[in-house]
């Protein structure tokens, strides 16, 4: 992996062990700190990363309202949520968009899988949460779905953008846009991670 990480921390401790972890597994990935939230801002405004790794209580911090206002600044941004809170707290952070959750427990093995996991696959949710993901959701949410959002469903699920269902499908960009927000709503998940958590516990 030769991915550009940012890890944001306000523990020098914490920073330095995390980048040997990632670095000792992967010495090809570029590795940026920042130590608080303002930092990790201007960070982002200056370049791009494929993987921020955010420690959820630093000085500046907005809790939830970081993760919005972080794909603000760069819209393909995946963020990994970086706490020592439980994972009733790791839910809000993913229903607001970042793409997994890590425990400040973890091991070294764990922290590595998380990165490559989101790097790779898009998302990194450890097993006790997918539970809580999933709760609440229809015994087959697929039936309240129309043939052709089933259609976007599966591609979706499958990893394929926006884009490539367009010019499959020969419809607008727009079009997939306004059923992707459908099937969100339909099938009660708030990104692309949950709704492949959806998919997979059907197929």
């Amino acid at each position: 992996m030769n991915e550009r990480i940012l890890i944001a921390d306000d523990h020098y401790v914490v920073r330095a062990g995390t980048a040997l972890v990632l670095e000792s597994a992967y010495p090809e990935l570029a590795i940026d700190f920042a130590e608080n939230y303002e930092q990790v801002k201007s960070h982002l405004a200056a370049q791009p990363y494929d993987l921020l790794v955010l420690d959820i209580d630093m000085p500046g911090t907005q809790y939830k309202k970081m993760i919005p206002e972080l794909k603000n600044i760069q819209e393909d941004l995946k963020i990994l949520v970086f706490s020592g809170h439980d994972k009733d707290v790791a839910i809000q952070y993913i229903r607001e968009g970042a793409e997994g959750y890590l425990s400040k427990q973890s091991s070294e093995e764990e922290i590595r899988g998380a990165v490559k996991s989101v790097v790779e696959k898009g998302y990194y949710y450890p097993s006790e949460l997918v539970g809580l993901l999933i709760q609440n959701k229809q015994r087959n949410p697929e039936e309240k779905l129309s043939a052709r959002e089933q259609e976007i469903f599966h591609l979706l699920a499958s990893g394929i953008g926006n884009l490539e269902i367009a010019n499959k499908l020969n419809i607008r960009m727009s079009t997939v846009s306004t059923y992707k927000k459908r099937i969100f709503k339909k099938l009660n998940v708030s990104n692309i991670a949950e709704l492949i958590k959806v998919h997979e516990m059907m197929h």
